[in-house]
């Protein structure tokens, strides 16, 4: 019903009826919004609106961004609980310093590069406590703009929507550049290296460390290797946003993969992290933003600055979710446990991809769906179409975003044989 009400809501706001009666007394100014219009409603908090209003009982949400379990409920890692119940009432709640929890900091670039990471051992990384993926990418890009108020940021097709109005809300020259091919529902590695070689000396380059959003699709170790190679010749910055590491494949050392080989190679480079998907954190807000510098002396100055741009934007993060990645990582039985429960979470979603095209196949279908399995990560790039996505939520009331993007952790045991069968009546 609150659902429904909101809607109306909207709809009336949205209306061009005349507005209410206005309480301003006379004589006051008056008309300053009036400029004002409605923003645009964001697609994928338009989808759980709409499957949380109807009704159906067989309707099937999966375009939520966020780890279900096979019942469909959030999940709260065991890790973490336990983490709350070492940090409840032991901890003070006094601000942070503006560049965040230390410590937190410390066990986050090591998690990224390595325990043993020249880079680290060398002191060369500046790294600061963010908002999350989403607040370490908006302050790079604001970093960016006010050292290199000159260069680019080359953005791959497609990629998670906010990325795009990050980079344009710091008023960075956008461009893009090739990277899924619909007619492979695969990388186009081809395309990706074509655009790439006409990017300007000094541009920088936002790569997906793993699990790329929304395709699922990851270049090989020998395509990273090859990139890493192309971008040192023709002087490249790589950013790589890292939302999924230990979520993708289970595994925190190969879902880092990208990033080690071009440290390796010798790259500055700069890394955004969240603790959103692989610790269950959503709420929490806990990232970290890392640069790799020439040298230590670098690195501080870098990080300086980076604490002087958060300053007026948030003046310093919040306390709770570092102290929990923190404990957790810092405790051997509790990080154990996590890589465990890590795990757990990724391998459930792979089972569900390996379900759905067994289900599809069954069912006969003459499309070809391995792209399903050949995929990682939460999302799956389908190749639906938005009028087969529309039927699907019509005939099915099954909801995802009319790009065809199927989130993963939305199918289950209970629902992916339902699925299935709604897929396959829609591409006949």
């Amino acid at each position: 019903m609150a659902s429904g009400l909101v809607r109306n809501g909207a709809k009336r706001f949205m209306s061009t009826a005349a507005a209410p009666a206005s309480s301003v007394p006379a004589g006051a100014r008056s008309g300053w919004w009036e400029a004002v219009q409605p923003a645009a409603r964001d697609p994928i908090l338009g989808v759980t609106e709409a499957f949380l209003a109807d009704s159906d009982p067989k309707k099937v949400n999966v375009g939520v961004g966020a780890y279900r379990n096979d019942e469909g409920k959030p999940v709260v890692l065991e890790c973490v609980r336990k983490a709350e119940q070492i940090i409840a009432g032991k901890q003070n709640m006094e601000y942070l310093p503006m560049g965040g929890l230390v410590k937190f900091n410390d066990l986050s670039v090591k998690l990224a590069y390595g325990d043993t990471a020249p880079v680290l051992e060398e002191k060369r990384v500046a790294a600061v406590q963010t908002l999350s993926g989403t607040g370490a990418c908006r302050l790079f890009a604001d970093f960016q703009k006010r050292f290199k108020p000159d260069s680019r940021i080359y953005i791959p097709v497609p990629t998670w929507a906010n990325h795009h109005n990050i980079w344009r809300d710091a008023r960075v020259e956008a461009h893009t550049f090739r990277y899924y091919k619909p007619s492979t529902r695969g990388l186009d590695f081809e395309g990706l290296m074509e655009d790439l070689k006409k990017a300007p000396e000094g541009s920088f380059v936002l790569l997906h460390a793993c699990a790329h959003n929304p395709t699922g699709v990851d270049p090989t170790a020998d395509q990273w290797k090859e990139m890493s190679q192309l971008f040192k010749s023709n002087g490249l910055f790589p950013f790589f946003d890292m939302a999924y590491q230990g979520f993708a494949s289970g595994d925190t050392v190969r879902d880092a993969q990208a990033i080690r080989i071009f440290m390796e190679d010798g790259h500055q480079l700069a890394c955004a992290q969240s603790f959103a998907k692989n610790m269950g954190l959503y709420g929490q807000r806990v990232g970290c933003l890392s640069v790799v510098c020439d040298n230590s002396q670098q690195a501080v100055n870098v990080k300086s600055q980076l604490q002087q741009i958060a300053r007026p934007m948030y003046s310093n993060p919040p306390l709770h979710g570092a102290q929990i990645v923190t404990t957790v990582l810092s405790d051997p039985e509790l990080k154990e446990q996590w890589y465990k429960e890590v795990k757990v979470m990724a391998d459930r979603i792979i089972g569900m991809r390996e379900a759905l095209k067994s289900n599809l196949e069954k069912l006969g279908s003459s499309l070809p769906w391995k792209h399903i399995t050949e995929q990682i990560g939460m999302f799956c790039y389908s190749g639906l179409t938005e009028d087969q996505v529309d039927r699907l939520t019509k005939e099915f009331h099954i909801y995802m975003t009319r790009n065809g993007r199927i989130s993963m952790a939305g199918v289950t045991t209970g629902n992916v044989e339902y699925l299935a069968n709604a897929i396959h009546e829609v591409t006949k």
